[in-house]
């Protein structure tokens, strides 16, 4: 049995990484340190008053979502329905074992159903692009956002035959002051190479990390502890993907989950939807 815990954003701390600056960015060099990782199950661009509901409200929804998400006979629903239920159900979760429990019926239901592509043109034409992380299962904890927060995290493929290269990036805003404003902002982009072996396995390795302003941004005042925050709040499949390698247990024009498998990573998933293909709506 695997556990579900929501993509949605961040958690405050700070990490041992080593930081250089080069020409306008900071290049964040790969380190062999074990890390330990956290996130948060909170809402992209969410307020305090959306994160932080009252028990009531917490009660409500949760009754709301069960009563939504029945435990119905799956080998009778086709596919799309379920499908359907999956990217319904995960934005408005509230942490219940029920809708972890229903999340990995649904989940294992599709893959149970899908059919490998047989050919490497077509899989990688299939999962070229952009992708945006919708859930991983190796994310856990609370963080309120009022001086960090990631914004997006997407995984960009790029396909050359058996090899390519995926980049995972992250975009994100932190507040340096006490009035709350944030100040600075940018990307944190985790730069991949990959080789297809064994049909469609992507096995992959760290090449970079890159810490990029936006324009008009402030300067970090403590790029250690913002690369800290940073390797808190993304997965650690993402941040650090070395010794890893993942399988394509379900993918469609706009829904893909991922299966890593190694020695650090073995049986996380991740749920990702194709940018801009479809609108989630966060309760």
């Amino acid at each position: 049995m695997f556990k579900f815990v929501l993509f949605r954003v961040l958690f405050l701390a700070a990490a041992a990484t080593s930081v250089v600056v080069v020409e306008g960015f900071f290049s964040v060099a790969p380190t062999n340190s074990p890390k330990r990782l956290f996130g948060i199950a909170s809402k992209m661009q969410a307020t305090s008053a959306d994160i932080f509901l009252t028990e009531a409200e917490v009660a409500a929804r949760a009754a709301a979502a069960a009563d939504d998400d029945d435990d119905d006979d799956l080998s009778t629903v086709d596919v799309m329905e379920i499908k359907r239920r999956l990217l319904d159900l995960v934005p408005r979760m509230m942490g219940t074992d029920e809708e972890y429990r229903q999340v990995e019926a649904y989940v294992n239901t599709l893959e149970e159903r899908f059919t490998p592509v047989q050919t490497l043109q077509f899989f990688n034409m299939a999962t070229a692009g952009e992708w945006q992380l919708l859930f991983s299962t190796n994310l856990s904890g609370m963080a309120k956002p009022n001086t960090f927060r990631l914004r997006e995290l997407l995984q960009r493929v790029e396909a050359n035959n058996f090899n390519g290269t995926i980049c995972n990036e992250a975009t994100w805003d932190l507040s340096q002051d006490e009035n709350g404003i944030f100040d600075a902002s940018g990307t944190f982009a985790v730069k991949c190479s990959y080789t297809i072996n064994q049909g469609a396995r992507m096995v992959v390795d760290l090449d970079d990390h890159v810490l990029e302003l936006a324009k008009g941004s402030a300067v970090p005042k403590d790029v250690q502890g913002l690369v800290g925050l940073l390797h808190r709040a993304i997965p650690k499949e993402l941040f650090d993907p070395n010794d890893h390698a993942m399988d394509t247990t379900y993918l469609d024009g706009d829904l893909r989950i991922v299966r890593m498998t190694g020695p650090r990573l073995e049986g996380v998933r991740d749920i990702f939807i194709r940018r801009g293909s479809m609108e989630i709506n966060p309760v």
